[in-house]
């Protein structure tokens, strides 16, 4: 990557760490449905797992919050990482530099940690640790999308939402891609906006809900690089049992072809393939009133 980190050019999701009652449980609903492969442990005794290369991607800590509690950002280098400290000091924040032991659990060069408005800790790292072996799913063939762009995308809802939304533009330095406005139901008004940081359409989302939810964490997407993974994967939750929030439909703004799948905890996974990139001359920062274009319609248990 290339630029500074203001463009909204130099940066992508690293991981995404969620705490959760029983962290071994999960092995069913990564391992044989979504098509994640295990991901080395912790020094801690977390466990993890990938869609790439990477030393992990998602971390489930045990406990019993059944949400997020820290969103990893990989910066491109050194001058990146020490620009957004600063324009998070300047901005209010306080972060604070890791120790060796807080890089060794997070297997990265370094890290600086800060509490975001959202209610949960977000790491600036760079140089996180490759798995000691290739990315290999049976179940996703042709992998994920992630080179260049990250892992995926996290969707938070947040009641702080105007201080949540300065916190990720003055002080990680992303850019709105676009907006979205509708009712869930009359008089219940949702609003949520898209961030990117890469060409990925949005790595991070802000839901605006007109009242506090049971979780920050809405939802983790990650993104097939075959459309008919997607399809496997709907297969595989619908013949598993797996509740199944939002069946095959395509997103409005992003494009994205996708599903949504409930993970055990209840936030939910999508699955999606094909979405839209952006580039630096980025022009359709707009308003949408609907969803999908298309799908996307909750699925009845068999």
């Amino acid at each position: 990557m290339s630029g500074s980190v203001s463009s909204g050019f130099d940066i992508e999701l690293a991981y995404l760490r969620v705490q959760v009652e029983d962290p071994a449980a999960f092995a069913p609903f990564f391992g044989d449905i979504v098509g994640l492969v295990p991901g080395t442990p912790t020094p801690s005794g977390a466990l993890t797992w990938r869609d790439d290369d990477s030393a992990y991607r998602l971390v489930l800590d045990r406990g019993e919050a059944n949400d997020v509690t820290a969103l990893g950002f990989e910066m491109s280098g050194e001058s990146e990482l020490a620009l957004v400290v600063e324009q998070l000091r300047s901005g209010g924040w306080e972060p604070i530099e890791g120790t060796a032991a807080d890089c060794a659990e997070r297997a990265v060069d370094s890290v600086w940690m800060v509490h975001a408005p959202w209610g949960a800790e977000v790491d600036i790292v760079t140089g996180l640790a490759s798995a000691p072996m290739a990315f290999e799913s049976t179940l996703v063939p042709g992998g994920f999308l992630t080179d260049g762009v990250g892992f995926g995308h996290v969707v938070l809802a947040t009641t702080n939402f105007e201080e949540s939304v300065r916190f990720v533009t003055e002080g990680l330095g992303m850019r709105r891609s676009d907006w979205l406005e509708f009712d869930l139901e009359p008089g219940l008004p949702l609003e949520v906006w898209f961030f990117h940081c890469n060409e990925r359409h949005h790595t991070l989302a802000l839901a605006k809900p007109p009242f506090d939810l049971p979780q920050k964490l809405h939802h983790v997407m990650f993104e097939t690089r075959d459309r008919d993974d997607v399809g496997f994967a709907f297969d595989r939750a619908h013949a598993g049992g797996v509740s199944i929030a939002s069946g095959l439909g395509t997103h409005d703004n992003d494009r994205m072809f996708s599903c949504y799948l409930v993970s055990p905890s209840g936030f939910q996974v999508e699955i999606g393939h094909g979405a839209r990139t952006v580039g630096r001359d980025w022009d359709d920062d707009r308003r949408y009133d609907q969803m999908s274009l298309w799908g996307h319609q909750p699925v009845a248990p068999t």
